[in-house]
């Protein structure tokens, strides 16, 4: 529109607005109309040199979050025109903007009675950002775990905040006065959801479940009930930590580094191998509902968590002092300080956590020293592990030795990682 005015001679653009980038949408009436993904827009263009851009007053909240660029703010084309024809008016002051709405009560690991050894695992997961997986009949509390894991996360930092906001941006799911994403995404889709749904898309492609859980957790709950195909979405992301979408009009690219946290039952009735209740299942039933997971996707996911049932005397009975001390500040002093040594450790290779080394990497800093080495040897043949599986027991065995404030791998650390390794030992499938 902009150009037809100056073409045809209804505006003269003065040659000093001649460098100005324009955004929004234009109504038939000529208003101007906020538009999906105006922030990283913003920040694209800031990176090829345009210093000016014009947009419409439902964006100036997100656009005034970039930093080194004049924001204007024009209501509609009457105005717009007037701005191009004469000196442009100072910069559109930013709105007053919100402070982020904390929840009213973050969930703490506190809240959980027993189940210590998952309180353990979800710490290493979370300090090495590794997926985890719980197996448990239902009640014991999976649910409750997923809900708690981003209260121990570390804060956002100021980067990570702009990544993560720059997608609620295009996926149109930012708010006007409180733009500015400051806690850690928590995504928990239902079972029923497409593969699309989850890895986005569209005819206009936007980021799905697995984007929005950038730099956050994706909670998937009953795992196998998940279609095959929507499991299938989430093997790419996990190794490469983005999310490629192929349309006619382009190809589109979002970031995905997220953490996965999954639970199952161990069978369709969720009660095999529980001390209390009977499994009604048939053999040839569990095995189908296991084999939903398939093998790749599991060796994709760093630890594998058996959770037992509650019993009475952790529910009713008095709390011991050694497991009221299992807070979420507590968990999340232990990864903090942990996520501090992988940050000055990893300085050069520009990588953040554990999780995110590759196999060179793993060989320059998860090194075994001779009696590690064999037990890893004997592991390897005794369980037909597969070379992945073995460098994401190395990765997790480095996160508990940083965890312990060691910078070397040493037998105990080994070990408590190959017992996040064997899903067999707990869905009984295998030798």
């Amino acid at each position: 529109a902009v150009g037809t005015l100056a073409a045809s001679g209804a505006i003269k653009i003065a040659r000093d607005n001649a460098d100005i980038a324009f955004l929004g949408e234009l109504t038939l009436d000529g208003r101007l109309a906020g538009i999906d993904g105006a922030l990283p827009m913003i920040i694209g263009l800031r990176k090829h040199g345009i210093r000016r851009v014009v947009i419409p007053p439902a964006n100036l909240a997100e656009a005034s979050l970039v930093k080194d660029i004049e924001i204007y703010c024009a209501r509609n084309l009457e105005e717009l025109a007037e701005y191009l024809s004469g000196q442009m008016p100072r910069p559109s002051k930013p709105p007053e903007l919100r402070e982020p709405r904390r929840p009213a009560k973050t969930p703490d690991f506190s809240d959980i009675r027993g189940q210590g050894a998952v309180k353990r695992a979800a710490q290493i997961a979370t300090a090495g950002a590794h997926g985890m997986l719980m197996v448990g009949p239902p009640g014991v509390g999976k649910s409750m775990v997923g809900k708690r894991i981003p209260g121990i996360m570390p804060p956002l930092s100021y980067e990570e905040q702009l990544e993560v906001t720059q997608i609620y941006s295009v996926a149109g799911q930012l708010s006007e006065l409180s733009p500015l994403l400051t806690q850690r995404p928590y995504r928990a889709p239902h079972h029923s959801m497409s593969a699309a749904a989850l890895a986005g898309g569209g005819s206009s492609p936007k980021p799905g479940e697995i984007s929005l859980a950038h730099c956050g957790v994706l909670f998937l709950d009953e795992l196998p009930e998940f279609s095959a195909q929507a499991l299938q979405t989430l093997r790419q992301p996990m190794e490469d930590g983005k999310v490629s979408i192929s349309r006619v009009s382009g190809r589109y690219t979002y970031p995905a580094r997220f953490m996965l946290v999954a639970a199952m039952n161990p069978c369709r009735c969720g009660y095999y191998g529980d001390p209390v209740k009977a499994c009604k299942c048939t053999e040839s039933d569990r095995l189908r509902y296991i084999g939903r997971v398939s093998g790749p996707l599991l060796d994709r996911i760093d630890l594998h968590v058996a959770m037992e049932r509650t019993v009475y005397e952790d529910i009713a009975g008095e709390r011991p002092r050694d497991e009221s001390l299992v807070s979420s500040e507590m968990l999340r002093e232990g990864v903090i300080r942990a996520r501090e040594m992988q940050k000055r450790r990893y300085r050069g290779p520009g990588i953040d956590t554990n999780a995110q080394l590759g196999p060179s990497q793993i060989d320059d800093f998860c090194r075994l020293d001779e009696e590690c080495g064999k037990i890893m040897e004997a592991a390897f043949s005794r369980y037909s592990m597969s070379a992945r599986s073995y460098h994401r027991t190395l990765k997790v065995a480095r996160t508990v030795a940083d965890l312990g404030g060691s910078e070397e791998i040493k037998r105990e650390h080994l070990l408590e990682a190959l017992s996040y390794r064997l899903p067999e030992k707990f869905l009984g499938v295998g030798k």
